[in-house]
Formats: C-alpha cells, sequence, structure tokens
C-alpha cells in the first residue's frame, strides 16, 4: 500500500464491536477477566490499551517497522530508548541535540553512569574519534534542530554497526513520510508524536520504533515497568492526525521551500538554514536521502535585538515553543528550545541570540509571507 492509504488504514481496522470506522478512545484503566488467567487480550491499561496498540501499530508500518511503542511524551520516549543501556555505556551523540535531550543526557542519565561524548555527525570521521569500545548508541537527529544540519543516515548506520553499537535516529523534524530511518540501516526511530505525527498543537507523546525482536520485547518491559504510556485520549488524536499526514507535510514542504527562498532573498536577513535552498551544505544529501525537505528553517537576523524586533512584530506567526502543528510557529532557540545549552556551545554551534526558527504551517502562503516581510521590514 502507498503513504497514504497505509497513514488511514494500518492498525485502524473496523470495531469489531460496532462497526466504528474510527478506533474508539477505550478510556478505561483495568478489563474484566471471563475468568481466571482468561481474558481478552488486555488486563491493565498500563501494561496495553487497545487504542495505544492500534496507534503503535500504525506507527511502525509507517516507519517500516516491525513494532512501536507510544510514550507520553518524546523525552519519555527517548527516556525508554537509553534505558535499555545500563551503568558504564557510553552513547555518542550529535553536537546539536535538541537541548531538552541534550538535558536529559547531560542532568539525569549521567547521575546513573552513562557516558556521553558529542560528535559533529555530518564528518563520519567525528564520529569514529568518539567511539570508544564501550560505546553502544549513536543517536542522532538529521535535520538537526535549529540549524538543519544533515546526517548521512547509511554512512552512520555502516560506522556504527562496524563498532557495534546501535544507531538511533530522531526523525522528528521530517516525519516517515520524508524520510526512512530504518530503510537507510537506523536501527531505532524516534519521535516527538506532539509534532508533525500529531500536526495539530493539541497533545503531547512520543513514540520508539524498531524491528529487532529482542530489543522489542526488552522496550515492552520497560514502557509498563517505568509506565510512561501514553494515554488513549492522545493516542486517538494522534491516530486522527496521522490521517492526514500525508496531505499535511506536501502543505508544509511547499510553504517550506517559498518561505526559505523569500528569506533568503531578504536585506534584513543574514542567512538561511534550509536543506531546500542549494547553498545548504547538505543539499546534495538531503535530495538523496529525503523525498521532500519539510517545513521547518532558521535565520539568521544579526543581533538579539533585530531578532525580538522580528518576533515582536509578526502577527499570524505565533510566538511559541513546539513544532509541527498546522499553523505557523517561530521561535528563538537560544532562549527557548536551547536555553538549557551552555552558552559558549550554542555559538560554537550556531545558534546565535539572533537566530530566528520558524515551523512553517499550512496557511495560505501569501499571508504568510506578508506577515513575516512587514516584521523584517521593521528592523
Amino acid at each position: 500500500m502507498g503513504f497514504a492509504t497505509t497513514a488511514i488504514h494500518a492498525g485502524q481496522e473496523p470495531d469489531p464491536a460496532t462497526g466504528a470506522v474510527v478506533v474508539p478512545i477505550y478510556q478505561t484503566s483495568t478489563f474484566v477477566q471471563e475468568e481466571l488467567g482468561k481474558h481478552k487480550g488486555y488486563e491493565y491499561a498500563r501494561t496495553s490499551n487497545p487504542t495505544r496498540a492500534a496507534l503503535e501499530r500504525n506507527l511502525a508500518a509507517l516507519e517500516g517497522g516491525c513494532y512501536g511503542f507510544a510514550f507520553a511524551s518524546g523525552m519519555a520516549a527517548i527516556n525508554a530508548l537509553l534505558s535499555l543501556l545500563k551503568s558504564g555505556d557510553h552513547v555518542v551523540a550529535g553536537h546539536n541535540l535538541y537541548g531538552g535531550t541534550f538535558r536529559l543526557f547531560e542532568r539525569v542519565l549521567k547521575d546513573f553512569g552513562l557516558s556521553f561524548s558529542y560528535a559533529d555527525t555530518t564528518r563520519l570521521e567525528d564520529i569514529h574519534r568518539e567511539l570508544r569500545p564501550n560505546t553502544r548508541l549513536l543517536y542522532i537527529e538529521t535535520p538537526t534542530n535549529p540549524v538543519m544540519e544533515i546526517t548521512d543516515i547509511c554512512a552512520a548506520a555502516e560506522l556504527s554497526h562496524r563498532h557495534g553499537c546501535l544507531l538511533a535516529v530522531d526523525n522528528t523534524f521530517m516525519s516517515p513520510y520524508f524520510q526512512q530511518p530504518l530503510a537507510l540501516g537506523a536501527d531505532v526511530v524516534l519521535h516527538s508524536t506532539t509534532k508533525y505525527l500529531n500536526g495539530h498543537s493539541d497533545g503531547i507523546g512520543g513514540a520508539v520504533i524498531l524491528n529487532d525482536a529482542h530489543l522489542a520485547e526488552r522496550l515492552k518491559f520497560l514502557q509498563n515497568a517505568a509506565g510512561a504510556v501514553l494515554g488513549p485520549f492522545d493516542s486517538w488524536l494522534v491516530l486522527r492526525g496521522v490521517k492526514t499526514l500525508a496531505v499535511r507535510m506536501r502543505q508544509h514542504n511547499e510553504n517550506g521551500q517559498a518561505v526559505a527562498e523569500f528569506l533568503a532573498r531578504h536585506s534584513k536577513v543574514k542567512k538561511v538554514h534550509y536543506p531546500g535552498l542549494p547553498s545548504h551544505p547538505q543539499h546534495d544529501l538531503a535530495r538523496k536521502q529525503m523525498s521532500g525537505f519539510g517545513g521547518m528553517l532558521s535565520f539568521e537576523t544579526g543581533s538579539l535585538e533585530n531578532a525580538r524586533t522580528v518576533l515582536n512584530s509578526v502577527r499570524l506567526c505565533s510566538l511559541a515553543e513546539s513544532l509541527g502543528g498546522v499553523e505557523t510557529l517561530i521561535s528563538h532557540p537560544a532562549s527557548m528550545t536551547h536555553a538549557s545549552v551552555p552558552p559558549e556551545d550554542r555559538q560554537r554551534l550556531g545558534i546565535t541570540d539572533g537566530l530566528v526558527r520558524i515551523s512553517v504551517g499550512i496557511e495560505d502562503l501569501e499571508d504568510l509571507l506578508a506577515d513575516l516581510k512587514q516584521a523584517l521590514d521593521k528592523i
């Protein structure tokens, strides 16, 4: 089946009890057992819930995986993955991680005996330099947040497997519509379902998708034991959102490309980070491993004051954290999403005080461009 067909139908068979086309919200904490030791596949909602199970099957199908697990947030999904490791294990991660992921690694998981080093994952030699005998995981985001660096997933997979460690890819920015990390050699795919998969800025969630049966068994145990599961209503919201993922992503991509080209031409903009522009340093790689460039971009205004002028002047764009919704969101990474990253590291990564990030929505393009123009013209 094609992607849009899979998004609408995978894991979402009509309800056998009523014939309902939409998977019901099974808002229950427990399930009656017919007799001792005999039930209908469900015992307690933390362990499993029919609505969540439908979502997990759906997301696994979209990523071309065998097993999917839904969590209460993207951070809960990442934490569950890292819980597969043990004290003394080492992780190599991208140097330009989402600030919340960096905070989890540095301020939480280090206290449990894991160690982390960071590499420019666009350069294989930098990854190789950080690998150690006890490295068990290579963790990357591609594109990165917010400067949109692209890592060669196939090459990273080959290198990590040669070293005997897993490759995990956060695919939140691209969604499975534009990028399929498992097909490119990754072992694990992660998502903040809060973003494009849900698509409507009305639910928090996360997901882990993989093919290895042994890892899946361990992850299922951790999901139940730690309990940070996605509730039935939020699972239903993501299922609803996924049905329109294909059409939404096409529009995000069309608007994103046009906004990036507009910003690249504007005299008040110093630089635009968007993989769909030929000026992007990994543009050719992006064309190779992605089927589109998405709706995420960032641009340099030159100073905090310039960034503040833009952010305080937009009328249609909403000044807010998060991304991937149908509405356009604009933010200031240095003080919002990446505030937990040390200032010297932010500067080194290009996350300057003048950097502005946009999650381009699916509004009428001319309205978006007019809003950005009037805000930039006030600099």
